[in-house]
C-alpha cells in the first residue's frame, strides 16, 4: 500500500472518491431518502471539491497496485474542543478514513491512518480525534487497536436522521 498527500489536480477523483466510499459504507444502513438528503445538501461534490482547496485540510490517498483505493482527511477546521483532556493541548481531527470495499482488510485503513498519525506528529500537535458512527463496530475496533479513546458523543444528521457518533482521541 502507498499513501500520499493528494495533490490540488486531485480534488475532483477525492470528491467522487468521497461520494462513492460514503455510499459505499452507509447506505445499507439507512433509508435512501435520508442519504439522498445528506448526498445532495451536505456531502455534495461541490462543497468537497472546496475541502480539498482548503489550506486547513490535508488529504491522503492510498494505492494498492496502482489503483486509488481509499483517501484520510485531516483538518484544523473542526469546531473547537471544550473537554478537559484538550485544555491546553494542541489538537487536530483526522475527519475522514474511507476505504473501497474490494480493498477493505487488505492493510489501506492501516496505512492512511499511520501517515495520519505521522502528520500529525509532524505539525507538532498533542491529540488527533475523529468520530465515528456508534453502529459502525468495525471502525470502532480499528480504531481503538490504534490506542484511540472515547471521550465522548455528538450527533451527526445524516439527512433526517439525528445519529450518535462517537467521539475518540488518541495522545501522540
Amino acid at each position: 500500500v502507498e499513501v500520499r498527500q493528494a495533490t490540488l489536480e486531485e480534488a475532483g477523483l477525492i470528491a467522487d472518491l468521497s461520494r462513492s466510499t460514503f455510499l459505499d459504507t452507509f447506505a445499507k444502513d439507512n433509508t435512501a431518502e435520508d442519504m439522498d438528503i445528506f448526498m445532495n445538501e451536505q456531502f455534495t461534490r461541490e462543497s468537497l471539491l472546496q475541502q480539498v482547496l482548503d489550506d486547513k485540510d490535508i488529504f491522503l490517498l492510498a494505492f494498492l497496485n496502482g489503483q486509488t483505493v481509499g483517501y484520510a482527511r485531516i483538518t484544523d477546521r473542526s469546531e473547537p474542543r471544550t473537554e478537559e483532556i484538550f485544555k491546553n493541548k494542541s489538537y487536530i481531527e483526522l475527519a475522514r478514513i474511507y476505504v473501497i470495499q474490494s480493498a477493505k482488510r487488505k492493510g489501506v485503513g492501516s496505512a492512511l491512518l499511520n501517515k495520519s498519525l505521522k502528520i500529525a506528529k509532524n505539525l507538532k500537535h498533542d491529540i488527533i480525534w475523529l468520530g465515528v458512527w456508534e453502529k459502525n463496530p468495525d471502525a470502532i475496533q480499528f480504531y481503538k487497536a490504534f490506542g484511540f479513546q472515547e471521550f465522548n458523543k455528538h450527533k451527526f444528521l445524516l439527512g433526517n436522521d439525528p445519529q450518535t457518533d462517537l467521539l475518540l482521541h488518541k495522545y501522540l
